[in-house]
């Protein structure tokens, strides 16, 4: 059974079985919360990187997390947004890759940033819709498997946003 949360926060700082990584498809570190994990994690977690191959859009990979209080990070890569139909397939199989990971990874506690709301662009309203269908689908369908699931907002806007679309 999912028990789902939303905090405010920095998402290096959580000590959980796994952060979720907004990457970019190289998985060598960026921007906005994938460089803060990458600095965070430290060179080991750049070097794991190097031998996954990069990734493609609403996939993720997994890699443990190295410096940081969590034991994994489940790197995914969300759409540049275009407002198109497939950003919103992409980024609902993000969190659908990324949770199917954990579960993989017997992983009972995972945090999710808000993925592609950043440069890529995504709109925060949209993506929090998106984020809520695709957490909630896969609650459903894995109901027999215990785990926490957090957004972990970093701005008092997307806080607010998650608390009310989550209903928390």
């Amino acid at each position: 059974m999912a028990d789902i949360r939303v905090e405010k926060g920095d998402i290096t700082q959580l000590s959980v079985d796994a952060i979720v990584n907004a990457a970019n498809s190289t998985l060598l570190g960026g921007g906005g919360v994938d460089g803060a994990i990458h600095r965070a994690a430290g060179p080991e977690l750049l070097a794991e990187c190097r031998t996954l191959g990069g990734c493609r859009t609403g996939e993720a990979k997994i890699t443990k997390g190295y410096k940081l209080p969590a034991r994994y990070v489940i790197h995914t890569v969300g759409p540049i947004y275009s407002g198109s139909e497939s950003d919103t397939d992409d980024l609902y199989n993000c969190y659908v890759n990324s949770l199917n990971l954990a579960r993989d990874n017997d992983i009972h506690s995972i945090a999710f940033p808000s993925i592609s709301t950043g440069v890529y662009g995504y709109p925060k309203d949209e993506a929090a819709e998106v984020s809520s269908k695709a957490v909630n689908d896969w609650a459903a369908e894995n109901s027999s498997y215990d785990i926490e699931i957090i957004f972990c907002c970093f701005d008092d806007r997307s806080y607010e946003l998650y608390r009310e679309i989550f209903n928390v």
